[in-house]
């Protein structure tokens, strides 16, 4: 009988716990708002489909806008994806600039889930020089700048975070944006928006990260 009792047990727990992995799975979603309703959004996503969602209780949303190069200073907080070239560095694909008040956010250096063989870095920027044009593969770097040197064109910059360093180069025209803590009321129709949502047991899509587009720049998911 006590077997028994533990069997059931067990089972009843994997059962309980099913739809608790399920709730944990994360989707990436992107495209623009159709319409809001108190805490349903509704979005046109990539393909054209409609997708509704319900915003997190926590939701954290952030906007981000075109800038430039200029933008990168020394001790600028950084992220930037980038992707290996054949000679092993880093080429920049897109790189934003943090606002004082998320210095340190996720620092370090990692693969990034959604960008196979890509990473993300979060580190500071110690040196920017001038450099020669990068190519192919992508990776994520957040960092703080130290420094920048160089004219107009293809930089290098340096990134430091904990115990480590990587090296990116970066174009001209790769997109630069600064990002800032935004709120409810950017989440209007016709914005651009990529999303991070947690799958619920029933199927619910819940929006728990949203980044909105401002000045023309559209979000990638």
């Amino acid at each position: 009988m006590t077997t028994l009792n533990g069997c059931f047990c067990l089972i009843a727990s994997l059962v309980c716990m099913a739809p608790m992995a399920h709730a944990q799975v994360t989707q990436r979603v992107g495209g623009e708002i159709v319409s809001v309703n108190g805490t349903e959004l509704r979005i046109k996503d990539q393909a054209g489909q409609l997708v509704t969602l319900r915003l997190g209780d926590n939701a954290i949303i952030t906007a981000r806008t075109p800038t430039t190069l200029d933008a990168i200073v020394p001790g600028s907080y950084i992220g930037a994806t980038a992707a290996p070239r054949a000679d092993g560095m880093l080429a920049a694909s897109e790189i934003h600039v943090f606002p004082e008040s998320m210095r340190g956010v996720a620092e370090g250096h990692r693969p990034m889930e959604r960008l196979p063989g890509s990473t993300m870095t979060n580190a500071t920027v110690a040196s920017v020089t001038r450099a020669t044009k990068p190519t192919a593969r992508s990776t994520m770097t957040n960092a703080t700048v130290a420094s920048v040197a160089g004219n107009d064109g293809t930089r290098r910059l340096v990134l430091k975070y904990n115990n480590g360093e990587q090296t990116v180069l970066v174009e001209d025209s790769v997109p630069i944006t600064l990002m800032s803590q935004g709120d409810r009321r950017l989440l209007v129709p016709g914005a651009h928006i990529a999303i991070g949502a947690s799958s619920q047991a029933n199927g619910a899509l819940v929006a728990e990260r949203i980044t909105v587009g401002q000045g023309g720049y559209i979000p990638r998911p």
